[in-house]
C-alpha cells in the first residue's frame, strides 16, 4: 500500500516554544490573551471533549484514535507559540489539564503520526488544527501552499508537507463558563433555553433567511446592526416577522465556516457558509459585538419572547476541508480515516456522496458523538428549537445505502433531548440511491421536494396530473403516511435559498450565475419555470399581469397545502436575484434583501439580463398586495384548524350529516370519477375541506366506502363551515358550479388571487362581501386561486 512516513512527538521535552511570524488575519471577536501557563500538563480527564475551563485552568480532551502524540498549541499577542504535549490516552481520547489558562486564550492543536494515505492516515504536525469542540473561532483561512498537508503537490503521494500553517489558519478561543451556569450571562435577561414558544409542529410556518443577507440593507437598522445576529433581533426586524404571521425563522449555517481556497483566489467567499469548520461555534462575522456568544444567545431569546422559534441548517455530511487535494484544517489531521469515508480498495481518495469533497464517517462512533454532542450543545446552550439537516440521505448512510435505523439516526432519536426538538430532513445527497423524499421515520419532517416539483409544473405549464397535485396538496400521504408519520412530515415549499427566488421563478426560463465566475455552468439548469414572453425585467404590461397572478397562485397554493410551509424571505415582497439561481458566492445585493425603501443598489452580475432586478426592481412588476395575501392566508391557516391537519384525510361519500373530510370535485360541480382523478393535466381542481375532527386513514382517490372518520366529521363539524378551495392554473378563464347539499347551503367569498385588491382578503374573513348560493356558476379567471366558506346546512 505504500511506504510508512512516521512523523513522531518532540523527544525529551513535552513543552516547545515557537515563534510565529505572522498573524492568522482576518477580524478577531475575541481579545488576544498571553499565554499563562508554565511548565507541562497534567493528567485531565477524557470528558468531556474540547477545551473547557472551570475556573483555573483548562481540561483538553482530543479524540484522535491513531495519533502518537497531541499537543495543545497557544498563542500570545504577538502569535507567539508554545505548544503543549498532552499526557495522558484513554482509548482513543488524548488528554491533559493545564492551569493558568483562561477563557479568551487563542490555542490549536497539532497531532503526530504516520503519514500514510494508502492506509487513509495524514497525521502531519506541521499543520495547525482546529479543536473540532471550540466554542469559538477567530481569523480568517487564507490561500497558501502550507495549509496543504500533501507534499510536492500530490496527495497520493507519501510525502508529507513540512511547511507551518500557523499563519494561514483560524484560532480557536477558549470559551467561558456555560451561560447558564455561569456568571457571564447574569444580567442579560432569561436564557434562550428557558422561554421557548414550543410551536406544535401542526401550527409551524417556517421562514428560511440568511442572517447577514436578511438585514443588510434593512433601512430601519442601524448601520452597525445590519447583517448581525443583532439584527435580527431588531424591533424593527420582529415586526415584519409578526406582520408575515410566521412562527420559525430557519437560519441558513451559522456555524463556524471558511470559504473554500479556490473561490477566496478568485476574491470570492462562500457567502451561504456550507462549509463548516466549527460545529460548536456560532459564525463571528455575523456578530456586531466581541461576543458572539453572548449575542447568539440574546437573539434566539428575544425571538423567543416575541413567539418565534429558531430553526438552524446545519452541516454535517462534509467539513471545509474538502477532498484529499483540500487543506488539512482539523479533522484530517486528528484521524483522516476515522473521521471521513474513504475508498476501501484505496484509502488515499474520499468516497463521497455530498459532491463537496469529503463525507463524514457516520460509521464510525467518534462522528456520531461529535455530531450529537454539537446538536445538545446548540439546542441546550443557545437555546434553538430544531434543525433542518444538509444533505440528511449522507447522514444515514450504513455504509453506502440509506438506512432509516443508521447510527446517527438512532442516536438522535434515544436522546431524550435531540428527540424532543424539530428535525427537518433535506432527503437526497448526490449519491447511488440519494433520493429518499419519505424514507425517514418519526420524528423526523422532511424538504417535500416533489411538492416543490408538482406545484412548479402545474403553475408553470408543464405536465402534471391531477392526482399527483391532489396528494400534494394534502400532505404527500403516499409519501409519508407510514410508521404513524402525520402531514406535518411534509415540509412544503415552492422556493429555496438554493434555486430562483420567487420573483425569478416567474420571470427567468433560464439561470443567469454569469457573475459567480463558472461560465454559468453552475446550478441548476432544469429550474421548472417560465418567463412568460420575455427573459428577466420587462414593461409589458400582459407580461406583468401573467407573472403576478402565477407568483400569487403560487403562494396561495403553498399556504392552504396540508403539511408545514416554508417560504424564503423576501418572497412576500418580490426579491429577485436577477436571474442568479446559485448565489452562494455573491455577498452583495444579488443575495441581499433589498427591502422596500432601501437605497437603490448597483445591478450585479454579468450583462443586463443576469443583473437586472438584483437588489433592485421585481421583475413580475409591483403588487402592494403581495404581502397581504400571504399573511392573510397564515392567519387563515391558524383560525381553520382543518388547513394545519394534524392527520391524513380519508375522503369517502357524504350524506345529508355526514361530511367526508375531503371531497374532490369537477368544474360542473360534480363529484370526481376515478377518471376525473387520474386525468394526467390539472386544468382546474375543486376541493372541498370538512370542519369536523381529521381522519387517521389515507388520503387518496375518491371511495365510494365510507369510514368512522367520515362519520365523525359529520357529527363533530356537520354546522360548522367548511373550506372549498379552487386551483385554476390554465392559461384560459372558466366558471365552476358549486357544489350542492350536503356540502353547502351558501358559500361565502373569501379570497380571488385574480383580483387586484384580492376581493377584499383577508378582511373577508370577518366581514364576507360576496354570499353564493349552491349551483351558482362562478367565474374563474386564468392563472388564479378562489377560495370560499362553506356553511352546511342546518
Amino acid at each position: 500500500m505504500g511506504r510508512r512516513r512516521p512523523i513522531g512527538p518532540p523527544g525529551a521535552g513535552a513543552s516547545v516554544n515557537v515563534t510565529e511570524v505572522s498573524d492568522a488575519g482576518g477580524s478577531t471577536r475575541a481579545s488576544h490573551v498571553s499565554p499563562r501557563s508554565s511548565g507541562d500538563p497534567r493528567p485531565g480527564r477524557p470528558s468531556p471533549l474540547g477545551v473547557i475551563w472551570d475556573g483555573a485552568g483548562v481540561n483538553i480532551a482530543v479524540a484522535a484514535p491513531g495519533a502518537e502524540a497531541v499537543e495543545f498549541c497557544l498563542f500570545d499577542d504577538a502569535d507567539r507559540e508554545s505548544r503543549h504535549r498532552l499526557p495522558e490516552r484513554d482509548g482513543e481520547v488524548w488528554h491533559g489539564y493545564l492551569p493558568g489558562v483562561g477563557p479568551g486564550q487563542r490555542y490549536g492543536l497539532r497531532a503526530h503520526g504516520p503519514y500514510d494515505p494508502g492506509r487513509g492516515q495524514r497525521y502531519n504536525p506541521a499543520k495547525l488544527l482546529v479543536d473540532p469542540y471550540a466554542r469559538l473561532l477567530t481569523g480568517a483561512l487564507r490561500p497558501d501552499p502550507a495549509i496543504y498537508g500533501f507534499g510536492g503537490g500530490d496527495p497520493y503521494g507519501y510525502e508529507p508537507d513540512a511547511r507551518d500553517s500557523a499563519p494561514f489558519v483560524p484560532r480557536c478561543v477558549v470559551a467561558g463558563p456555560a451561560r447558564r451556569d455561569g456568571t457571564r450571562r447574569r444580567g442579560r435577561g432569561r436564557h434562550p433555553a428557558d422561554n421557548r414558544p414550543g410551536i406544535p409542529w401542526s401550527q409551524t410556518v417556517l421562514y428560511e433567511a440568511h442572517v447577514r443577507g436578511f438585514t443588510r440593507l434593512h433601512p430601519g437598522l442601524p448601520a452597525r446592526l445590519r447583517g448581525t445576529y443583532a439584527g435580527l433581533a431588531h424591533p424593527a426586524v420582529v415586526d415584519h416577522l409578526h406582520r408575515v404571521g410566521v412562527t420559525a425563522l430557519e437560519l441558513l449555517p451559522v456555524q463556524a465556516s471558511v470559504s473554500e481556497p479556490a473561490l477566496l483566489e478568485r476574491s470570492r467567499i462562500n457567502y451561504w457558509g456550507y462549509n463548516t469548520l466549527g460545529f460548536f461555534a456560532p459564525h463571528a462575522a455575523y456578530a456586531a459585538t466581541g461576543d458572539p456568544i453572548g449575542e447568539f444567545q440574546t437573539m434566539v431569546a428575544t425571538l423567543h419572547a416575541a413567539g418565534i422559534e429558531v430553526i438552524l441548517d446545519v452541516v454535517y455530511n462534509h467539513s471545509a476541508e474538502g477532498s484529499e487535494r483540500g487543506p488539512t484544517l482539523s479533522l484530517r489531521g486528528l484521524d483522516n480515516a476515522t473521521y471521513y469515508r474513504v475508498e476501501p480498495t484505496d484509502p488515499r481518495r474520499y468516497r463521497d456522496v455530498t459532491g463537496c469533497g469529503n463525507t463524514l464517517n457516520m460509521t464510525s462512533p467518534h462522528v456520531v458523538k461529535l455530531i450529537c454532542d454539537s446538536l445538545r450543545y446548540w439546542v441546550s446552550e443557545m437555546g434553538v428549537d430544531g434543525f433542518r439537516f444538509d444533505l440528511a440521505t449522507a447522514l444515514a448512510r450504513n455504509p453506502d445505502a440509506f438506512d432509516p435505523t443508521a447510527g446517527l439516526l438512532t442516536a438522535i432519536h434515544a436522546d431524550p433531548l435531540l428527540s424532543s426538538v424539530k428535525l427537518i430532513a433535506e432527503p437526497w445527497d448526490v449519491g447511488w440511491g440519494g433520493y429518499q423524499v419519505g424514507s425517514f421515520p418519526a420524528p423526523w419532517a422532511e424538504w417535500n421536494g416533489r411538492y416543490r416539483d408538482t406545484v412548479r409544473d402545474v403553475w408553470n405549464g408543464r405536465t402534471s396530473g391531477v392526482a399527483d397535485l391532489g396528494y400534494r396538496v394534502t400532505g404527500s400521504s403516499d409519501l409519508f403516511e407510514h410508521g404513524g408519520r402525520r402531514p406535518w412530515a411534509s415540509v412544503n415549499f415552492v422556493t429555496a435559498h438554493d434555486g430562483f427566488p420567487l420573483a425569478d421563478l416567474v420571470s427567468y426560463a433560464e439561470k443567469h450565475n454569469e457573475a459567480n465566475g463558472e461560465g454559468n455552468r453552475d446550478g441548476e439548469s432544469d429550474n421548472r419555470s417560465s418567463n412568460y414572453g420575455a427573459e428577466g425585467p420587462t414593461d409589458d404590461p400582459t407580461i406583468l399581469s401573467t407573472r403576478r397572478r402565477v407568483r400569487r397562485g403560487l403562494l396561495a397554493t403553498l399556504l392552504l397545502s396540508a403539511g408545514v410551509p416554508m417560504l424564503l424571505a423576501g418572497d412576500e415582497f418580490g426579491r429577485s436575484q436577477g436571474g442568479n439561481n446559485n448565489a452562494y458566492c455573491q455577498d452583495n445585493p444579488v443575495s441581499w434583501l433589498a427591502w422596500p425603501g432601501s437605497e437603490p443598489r448597483p445591478r450585479a452580475g454579468a450583462g443586463a439580463a443576469a443583473g437586472a432586478g438584483a437588489g433592485g426592481r421585481d421583475p413580475a412588476g409591483p403588487d402592494p398586495a403581495l404581502l397581504r395575501l400571504v399573511s392573510g392566508l397564515i392567519s387563515l391557516r391558524r383560525l381553520e384548524p382543518a388547513l394545519r391537519r394534524e392527520v391524513f384525510f380519508h375522503g369517502g361519500e357524504s350524506g345529508p350529516g355526514r361530511l367526508a373530510d375531503i371531497t374532490w370535485f369537477r368544474a360542473d360541480g360534480q363529484v370526481m370519477s376515478t377518471a376525473d382523478w387520474n386525468a394526467p393535466k390539472v386544468v382546474t381542481l375543486v376541493a372541498h375541506i370538512a370542519a369536523g375532527a381529521p381522519s387517521s386513514a389515507r388520503a387518496g382517490a375518491p371511495s365510494s366506502a365510507t369510514s368512522d372518520a367520515t362519520e365523525e366529521a359529520g357529527r363533530d363539524g356537520g354546522c360548522a363551515p367548511g373550506v372549498l378551495g379552487v386551483i385554476h392554473p390554465d392559461g384560459a378563464d372558466t366558471t365552476i358550479t358549486l357544489p350542492a347539499a350536503p356540502w353547502a347551503q351558501r358559500y361565502d367569498l373569501l379570497l380571488d388571487t385574480a383580483d387586484e385588491d384580492l376581493a377584499g382578503f383577508p378582511a373577508t374573513l370577518a366581514d364576507p362581501r360576496r354570499t353564493l348560493l349552491p349551483g351558482a356558476v362562478v367565474p374563474v379567471r386564468a392563472r388564479s386561486v378562489l377560495l370560499l366558506r362553506a356553511h352546511p346546512p342546518a
